[in-house]
């Protein structure tokens, strides 16, 4: 109760700031848009520039120029960093992209056209353009394009105390990192120690007798997905990449790689949903159609394949009208059963908790689920066809078409997305589709079939 009433404390405050923030915009009052945004965190910033309108956008961009930094850059949501890249002068563009890190210098150029890559590439020191172009070089969504190349790393020969003075004269040191990764002499990385185990030790300690136990490399190529599944699996802070000759590249942190969770979970929700996994409220009219009419065209072609089955009970229907009411009951609950199914294989394949080491027990568990509540609702169908419709017969098929369907429901919601996945597709893009078409068919087939033998 105290976390909602914080939650509800926080949304007042966001939206007493937004509206402040467009009464200083209405008076083109420089002085107290300033006042308002000093004070908050760039991701703060970005989401208030996301939730005002393009025009308010470029109002603010020219009142609060001064205060756009690389933080800034790196929080905008892409689907309006473009635009913001686009208003703001070259100069402005260049001092920001030169205070961020290599990993957020790319993930800012990956969603821009090549004209303003070159813009920012232009802007970066000779040193940092190149680490940031060979990170460009790697695969898209890969390791190489995830890390940074900023790291500390120290001789694996060396003791604390060396490691210490080496961190205490260096003026190179990035701005954030958590481990100090040790090195051969032909530069591969062969463990990692922490700083807190560094500044615990004493100075004689050499640095290989510390060395923490997680360490773990992940090769440039790798996709991101399996890193921030390591990340996960390991609890890692950080990771070194190497190259394909298991040299030192760069190091992924754990900021990263929780990005990398976060983005995949949001495009499994999208894709899930139908809309694209890439859709965003920023998005406008014609961008919002474009993702989202191939689901419905593709759901219009399912839904007729429904409605031939339906087509071929033309005359039990005829005969018996009271089937027409009750046949989006039983497809609606082997949707939602479905549905339920479906999610948890999803994220299951996506954290890698369902393998075909388990699936079979999964399956099991799925069809003992599906036919207890068809079992449960059967009863309740049953006892509604009977008493409240005065057609006991009906009731009847009313539930075994319950169960029916739900143990099928159940099943698809958990092979579909298995399939799909040995298949090499992704299951979180047409799973729904596949599963909802399963138990509207299955749903209509069973209910009218049984009603056909039975009652007529």
């Amino acid at each position: 109760m105290a976390e909602d009433w914080a939650n509800r404390d926080d949304e007042a405050e966001a939206s007493a700031r937004l509206t402040a923030v467009r009464e200083a915009l209405h008076d083109s009052n420089a002085e107290a848009l300033e006042a308002l945004l000093e004070p908050l965190h760039p991701a703060d910033i970005a989401d208030l520039l996301e939730q005002i309108g393009q025009g308010e956008r470029e109002q603010l961009l020219t009142l609060w120029r001064g205060g756009v930094d690389g933080d800034l850059l790196s929080e905008i949501d892409e689907s309006i960093r473009e635009e913001v890249i686009d208003f703001l002068p070259d100069d402005v563009v260049a001092e920001a992209v030169r205070e961020l890190e290599t990993d957020d210098v790319v993930d800012i150029l990956e969603d821009l056209d090549e004209p303003n890559q070159e813009k920012i590439l232009g802007a970066l020191e000779r040193a940092d353009r190149v680490a940031v172009e060979r990170a460009m070089g790697y695969p898209e969504y890969s390791a190489g394009r995830l890390m940074q190349r900023e790291v500390v790393v120290a001789p694996e020969h060396w003791t604390v105390g060396e490691a210490i003075d080496f961190l205490r004269g260096s003026d190179t040191l990035p701005d954030q990192f958590y481990h100090v990764i040790l090195l051969d002499p032909r530069m591969k990385p062969t463990g990692y120690v922490t700083l807190g185990r560094i500044l615990s030790a004493a100075r004689s300690t050499p640095l290989r007798e510390i060395i923490e136990d997680s360490y773990r490399t992940v090769r440039a190529t790798d996709p991101e997905a399996d890193v921030a599944y390591i990340f996960q699996q390991y609890h890692l802070i950080s990771c070194p990449v190497v190259d394909e000759n298991g040299r030192l590249v760069g190091v992924i942190t754990i900021d990263d790689a929780m990005n990398v969770l976060d983005e995949e979970h949001e495009e499994d929700m999208l894709r899930l949903a139908g809309v694209g996994d890439e859709s965003s409220i920023q998005d406008g009219v014609f961008d919002t159609i474009k993702s989202r009419i191939p689901w419905l065209f593709i759901n219009l072609l399912t839904a007729n394949i429904s409605a031939l089955v339906i087509g071929q009970f033309e005359s039990t229907i005829g005969q018996i009208v009271i089937l027409a009411a009750l046949m989006p009951i039983i497809a609606s609950m082997g949707g939602i059963a479905g549905t339920q199914s479906l999610t948890i294989a999803v994220r299951a394949l996506a954290t890698r908790d369902l393998t075909v080491s388990n699936a079979m027990r999964v399956v099991r568990r799925e069809a003992a689920v599906g036919a207890i509540n068809g079992l449960s609702f059967a009863i309740l169908m049953g006892l509604a066809g009977w008493l409240i419709l005065g057609l006991p017969m009906l009731g009847v098929v009313l539930a075994l078409a319950m169960v029916i369907n739900l143990c099928v429901a159940a099943l698809a919601g958990i092979l579909v997305p298995l399939a799909l996945d040995r298949m090499g597709f992704d299951p979180a893009l047409a799973s729904g589709t596949f599963v909802m078409t399963v138990t509207d068919v299955v749903g209509f087939f069973a209910f009218l079939g049984l009603a056909t033998v039975m009652l007529l």
